[in-house]
């Protein structure tokens, strides 16, 4: 009775181990399809309305800067999220969005304006730039870059920072600097990256960003000179409307895939022959206006206070267009006040959002020569 009973449990129990691997089985065989080859599992199987809703509420949760481990996070789900958010996070040569840091300093479509709003805090010297969420002057969007201005000796500075406590040259938030002369009417821009491969720091002391020769070989202690901007002695002193002549080097952007080859090796050996993308611009000249009697400019509702600081530039030179010739008509930066310390901001191609800002930075201050 024993034998018969040992030999009974014995085949129950072999007949558990072979139900229960059964069972694990089909559970794998189950899971595998339902992950696919793109991986994540349910994930993957989102809806793309959805998931590329899901996404674009990351990218803009912020009014700040997104986290970037949030936006990247999207991407490492599964090959089709990555997708999805490739399509959604694109530069803003082709999109508009400033969704990095990085995107600070590629240059801006070239059809539409990327619409920015300037806040002044004339208490603390500060001056705030942020995404314009919206239309309205009120809504000040996604915060982008904050400089503060410091008197060094008889010349002005604007540090300009990616985080508006911290304005320290030392910082790793620190992405450039602006400096005037003594009268006020010539700047230079610098900023921590090289404008092309080759570039060599400025050697001034004045464009150096720490006291020391080199304090990591990860960080230069110098900055990187990449444009200027000069304001001309004007005769009609505060009325007439300002003079302005800027000097860029800009980012070359990425061409189009469907354009030309020969355009694109036109526009190549026309970068090469000036070691970088230049560009000149100039203001764009104002009318008078017999029955305002004034100078009027066509800012297209984005400016609503007249002031003298308010300027719209084209340009003269401009590397991104084919022959590298400007056409004197398209504005490509116009700046303007819109109320108390409020000011808009709106830039194109080939400027980025650094070189656009930089630009406005120079209309603040008094021109002793002009004014």
């Amino acid at each position: 009775m024993s034998l018969r009973r040992s030999f009974l449990s014995r085949r129950a129990s072999s007949r558990l181990k072979d139900s229960i691997s059964l069972s694990n089985s089909s559970e794998i065989s189950i899971a595998e399809p339902y992950g696919g080859e793109n991986g994540g599992g349910c994930w993957s199987n989102m809806l793309p309305e959805l998931l590329g809703e899901i996404i674009r509420r990351v990218e803009a949760n912020d009014d700040r800067w997104p986290l970037r481990r949030n936006v990247v996070a999207c991407g490492c789900v599964c090959k089709r999220w990555r997708e999805v958010s490739r399509e959604i996070v694109k530069p803003p040569v082709h999109a508009g969005n400033i969704t990095f840091p990085s995107c600070l300093k590629q240059p801006g479509p070239r059809d539409t304006p990327v619409q920015c709003i300037i806040k002044r805090n004339k208490k603390n010297s500060v001056f705030y730039l942020y995404l314009a969420a919206s239309p309205s002057f009120t809504n000040k969007g996604k915060f982008l870059l904050a400089a503060r201005r410091y008197r060094n000796g008889a010349h002005t500075e604007y540090i300009i920072s990616l985080d508006p406590d911290d304005s320290a040259q030392g910082s790793s938030a620190y992405v450039g600097k602006l400096r005037s002369d003594f009268l006020g009417t010539r700047f230079t821009i610098y900023d921590t990256q090289p404008p092309h491969s080759g570039a060599k720091p400025s050697s001034s002391r004045y464009g150096r960003r720490f006291t020391s020769k080199q304090i990591s070989p990860q960080v230069p202690a110098g900055n990187f000179e990449i444009g200027e901007v000069s304001y001309k002695f004007n005769l009609l002193k505060s009325r007439g409307p300002r003079r302005m002549i800027c000097s860029l080097k800009c980012t070359p952007s990425p061409r189009e895939p469907n354009k030309p080859e020969d355009e694109r090796v036109l526009t190549r050996s026309k970068s090469v022959a000036f070691g970088q993308s230049q560009t000149l611009l100039r203001n764009k000249a104002p009318r008078w206006h017999e029955h305002l009697q004034c100078w009027c400019l066509n800012f297209h509702g984005r400016v609503t206070v007249a002031s003298v600081k308010n300027f719209q530039l084209v340009a003269t030179l401009d590397q991104s267009q084919p022959g590298g010739e400007g056409d004197g008509e398209t504005v490509l930066l116009q700046f303007g006040k819109v109320g108390d310390d409020v000011f808009t901001m709106d830039y194109r191609q080939p400027l980025s959002a650094f070189h656009a800002f930089a630009v406005c930075l120079t209309s603040f201050g008094t021109k002793l020569a002009c004014e």
